[in-house]
């Protein structure tokens, strides 16, 4: 069949399996949206701002593991993009972002909305393409979702001028089944060799800790992961990404590391004798100062992606490979293996250790007073939950480290955050493409008064489209984290963290047609909750009044190791009994 170059844009998607596309119309990209308008196999979702399209794609790849895709305009639709698309790179998120382009005589002359997209998505995407023959779009799309989703994920810009589209124009479309790249090839299966190393010095561990991150979840080896885990008995810790790739009710599992970690998890990384570090990528946030990181451990290092392999942590056996692939070969080693049975015998005296500095309980918390303590409003929110099919966007500051602490996830894909780039106005787009990739399920939003007003202008899309999502606002009057660091290393001077101007936000869901709840007592927030969850088909926004003092606990200032964490107040004297 002979297709135009908008309508091979779109058939390309249909080959692709695409279900959503979530974008906004200009005049670079009129023509592939009138071939949108004419067939209805791939749903187009029209947000408020090009940000919260890429955010919702991101949300959507994130809980299904799928590509997300975008479709926006040339100039400020594409730069508009540049948050969402930094987001999914800096976690490795799979998507195609189409950006429409100037017409390719006018490129490079100051057109009317004409950006060098190219240019400026380099830094922040895994590849990106510019289209310049109607010939090359079915090809470079195909690419682009290999690109994506392949090895270690992230996002691929694909930008087309408007008269590559143009409807005149028509040639015979072919979708190719497959692609070869010369320069591209990611390695699947990980080198035995290694493999076998690695188990030894697993085997011969008196202190090891196995550290995952999100390339568990993405890579779909939580299972693998599991069953590695109770293998070898040894003690397991998420980062912020990773979690729900291992039950965070099993006694094997320590709890998040990093800078708001738990105190058993940075105190066993930092008296770990062997790491194995599995889908992690050894940031800041869970490093501390590098010099003072696992200081006296051997380290293990698998990742599909070579790059990540003794970045900023020099590794002593690097495995690459594909997670899921990688774990199966270390389980059947290891079951083999002669000595597997001194496993448990090696590393009693290190689950006693490790259970002494669990007796500490470093998320205690006390709910007394009238205020609404935020660990208790996630806790609640938690008890509601637990039992429905529940996913938990949300957006970036102490929200989203006591959701973390507080929420605990027992399967991947559950949790969905900006991990890496720390995107403010994430948790609501990106709740929307979750809600959209699965109808019948419960999702909520936990958020701050800070954030959401960066998309809050989505809650139009929500009513548009019936996405049913609950927004859990804990409302505390402050940028959170950011008043929190100015406590603690600028003598209280809070310069621009609070907000003298909040909307009423019971009234601003409403105007879009939403119901609005405000709670400020804790014994009325378990029946708010009952009811707002029991609202199946609508969305609805719950402005929680939390108390504006409370810190985030345990917390790593820069600069320190595992094993100098600020505690809570309350519990710092109590360190030295653990």
């Amino acid at each position: 069949m002979e297709l135009s170059g908008a309508e091979i844009v779109v058939q390309a998607l249909k080959d692709e399996g695409v279900e959503y596309v979530w974008g906004y119309p200009g005049g670079a990209v009129l023509h592939i949206y009138d071939a949108i308008f004419r067939q209805e196999d791939v749903r187009h979702i029209l947000v408020r701002h090009e940000q919260a399209a890429t955010h919702a794609a991101d949300g959507y790849a994130r809980a299904t593991g799928k590509v997300g895709v975008v479709l926006v305009t040339s100039g400020p639709g594409a730069t508009n993009a540049v948050t969402g698309i930094a987001t999914a790179y800096m976690d490795s998120i799979p998507m195609v972002i189409l950006t429409g382009q100037v017409p390719t005589p006018v490129i490079g002359s100051d057109a009317f909305q004409e950006v060098d997209t190219v240019g400026i998505t380099r830094p922040c995407v895994k590849h990106n393409f510019l289209i310049k023959r109607v010939e090359d779009i079915a090809d470079t799309i195909r690419k682009a979702f290999y690109i994506a989703s392949s090895g270690r994920p992230g996002p691929v810009v694909v930008d087309i001028p408007k008269d590559v589209t143009d409807p005149n124009v028509r040639i015979p479309y072919h979708y190719p089944e497959t692609i070869e790249m010369r320069s591209y090839n990611p390695v699947e299966k990980g080198h035995l060799g290694q493999i076998r190393k690695a188990v030894d010095m697993m085997l011969e561990a008196e202190r090891p800790v196995i550290y995952t991150g999100g390339g568990v979840v993405l890579g779909d080896a939580s299972e693998q992961l599991t069953a590695l885990v109770r293998e070898t008995g040894f003690p397991v810790t998420n980062t912020l990404m990773g979690l729900g790739a291992y039950p965070a009710s099993d006694p094997q599992f320590i709890g998040m590391l990093g800078m708001h970690g738990t105190y058993e998890a940075n105190m066993a990384m930092h008296e770990t004798d062997v790491l194995i570090a599995i889908g992690a990528r050894f940031d800041d946030r869970v490093t501390g100062k590098i010099a003072h990181f696992c200081p006296n451990a051997r380290i293990i290092h698998v990742d599909v992606d070579p790059a990540s392999i003794s970045k900023t942590v020099r590794v002593d056996v690097p495995i690459v490979g594909q997670v899921s692939s990688v774990l199966d070969d270390m389980l059947r080693v290891l079951r083999e293996h002669p000595r597997k049975e001194r496993l448990a015998d090696n590393i009693k005296a290190w689950w006693e250790r490790i259970n002494g500095w669990r007796k500490l309980e470093c998320l205690r918390y006390e709910q007394n007073g009238d205020a609404i303590k935020p660990q208790y409003a996630v806790e609640k929110l938690y008890q509601v939950t637990k039992d429905d099919d529940f996913y938990l966007t949300s957006d970036v500051g102490q929200h989203q480290m006591f959701a973390a602490q507080f929420y605990p996830f027992e399967k991947p894909r559950r949790w969905i955050n900006s991990g890496g780039l720390g995107t403010m106005g994430f948790g609501l787009p990106a709740a929307m493409g979750v809600q959209q990739a699965f109808p019948d399920a419960t999702v909520a939003c936990v958020t701050g008064e800070a954030s959401i007003q960066m998309c809050i202008q989505e809650l139009a899309t929500c009513k548009q489209y019936d996405l049913p999502v609950k927004v859990v606002l804990l409302n505390n009057g402050y940028m959170g984290m950011v008043r929190q660091w100015q406590e603690f290393f600028y003598d209280g001077r809070y310069s621009h963290s609070y907000v003298d101007a909040l909307p009423d936000f019971t009234k601003l869901a409403e105007s879009f047609g939403h119901v609005g709840m405000r709670i400020d007592r804790p014994g009325d927030l378990e029946a708010a909750y009952r009811e707002a969850f029991g609202m199946k088909d609508r969305v609805v926004f719950m402005d929680i009044i939390v108390d504006p003092s409370e810190n985030v606990y345990p917390m790593i200032e820069a600069g320190k190791g595992h094993h100098e964490m600020h505690l809570s107040p309350h519990l710092s004297s109590d360190r030295e009994l653990a």
